[in-house]
């Protein structure tokens, strides 16, 4: 398996916050989109690298920051494991349903990457109220069939 480690430095731009990947990536993980879980400050994650020009990316959610203690412009080091473990998404039911109830949407739902797949999970199941998350499945349905 895989494994590699450096120091970096949290950046942002507009599109996010972003950690750089100083490293081969392709030599060292088979690929340029790599899947990897990602160790920073004992926090771990899983994500996938990005590349951008003839750069490498990690990038780092609020979520994932907090989590790990840092900020932008922090020095950090990072570990990085390939991910060998397919990647799924638990769907809860009732967005289970909404997908069902519509010609192709499961199906696209089901074809997006693991990343889209994921938050549109997370901001189904953030949503506190009945009625917020009621509108954000419908919206989450708008979104897979516009992509299909």
């Amino acid at each position: 398996m895989a494994e590699a480690r450096f120091q970096s430095t949290v950046g942002a731009q507009e599109g996010g916050t972003f950690i750089e990947v100083p490293l081969d990536v392709p030599a060292v993980f088979g690929g340029v989109r790599a899947p990897v879980r990602v160790t920073v400050n004992g926090h771990t994650y899983r994500s996938t690298v990005m590349r951008y020009g003839d750069r490498h990316y990690l990038p780092l959610n609020r979520a994932n920051r907090e989590a790990a203690g840092v900020a932008v412009g922090d020095a950090v080091d990072v570990a990085l494991v390939a991910e060998a473990e397919p990647r799924t998404v638990e769907v809860p039911e009732d967005l289970a349903a909404a997908l069902g109830a519509v010609h192709g949407a499961r199906a696209a739902f089901d074809s997006a990457s693991f990343s889209h797949r994921r938050e549109w999970v997370e901001w189904v199941q953030e949503a506190k109220r009945p009625e917020t998350r009621e509108r954000r499945i419908g919206r989450v349905v708008e979104h897979v069939l516009a992509r299909a």
